[in-house]
């Protein structure tokens, strides 16, 4: 099972995550990096996970407190090779696709080929701020591959707008996000995990969120059947690392 590491940026630094309660976040202290910069944490975590792939939650668009654009126009230069998935909070594809047009106009502006050597962007469309379906289409049109994050909280779907109960419409990646689990040390939610995988469709990959803490909680979640979770205090505090996410 392939660990994804998490990367939350709140007021300019990355922040700890506890049991997905926001207004607790404070600047991370790491094991892996000195200090609480996006770069070297970003740098840090794909070492200690040999993933190639880091998930960002920008609290700051997801909470209406500001984007950090210029933060991950930079992220996006200084990784080349890595594909970055992104939940900014987007409630259409208007608004994913003005964060990543601005993006691009920082990174242009900063001397950022377009077309080399950057990482990848990839649009990650969470429930809790999603009211128009239709966007996973339209960013699936424009090539953008996009990622639908089923974010519940106490047992329940948190969803900015009633949304179609069978999973017809959602892509060929979803994420079984938990913030009840998220940096608590609590363990995964399999049951949740276990039930959203049973009712996606065949071509669709279920990625888990939340709760890791040890390689015991990645064995079980990997007997589930989970391909990939999403993964960020058990990596600050060396207690998973990159044997063990390749022993499974």
């Amino acid at each position: 099972m392939q660990v994804i590491p998490v990367l939350d940026l709140l007021d300019g630094h990355v922040v700890r995550a506890v049991r997905g309660e926001r207004t607790a976040y404070r600047p991370i202290q790491s094991r892996l990096a000195a200090a609480s910069e996006p770069l070297p944490i970003a740098r840090a975590l794909l070492a200690a996970s040999g993933a190639r792939t880091l998930y960002i939650a920008d609290l700051g668009a997801i909470l209406q407190r500001g984007e950090h654009a210029s933060m991950l126009a930079a992220l996006r230069a200084a990784l080349p090779g890595i594909e970055l998935w992104l939940d900014a909070g987007y409630a259409d594809y208007a608004s994913m696709r003005a964060l990543f047009d601005h993006i691009d106009t920082i990174g242009q502006h900063a001397g950022h080929d377009a077309h080399h050597n950057l990482a990848t962007l990839v649009p990650v469309f969470g429930t809790e701020s999603l009211r128009d379906i239709h966007a996973l289409h339209a960013a699936q049109t424009a090539g953008l591959s996009p990622i639908l994050s089923l974010d519940h909280r106490a047992g329940q779907l948190l969803a900015a707008t009633e949304l179609e109960r069978s999973s017809t419409w959602w892509p060929s990646r979803v994420i079984a996000m938990t913030l009840d689990q998220v940096g608590s040390y609590a363990g995964p939610d399999l049951p949740t995990f276990e039930r959203i995988r049973a009712s996606a469709a065949a071509h669709t990959t279920v990625i888990g969120a939340g709760g890791i803490r040890n390689r015991a909680d990645m064995k079980a979640a990997a007997s589930t059947g989970a391909t990939a979770w999403l993964v960020a205090s058990a990596l600050h505090d060396r207690q998973i690392g990159l044997a063990q996410s390749e022993s499974l």
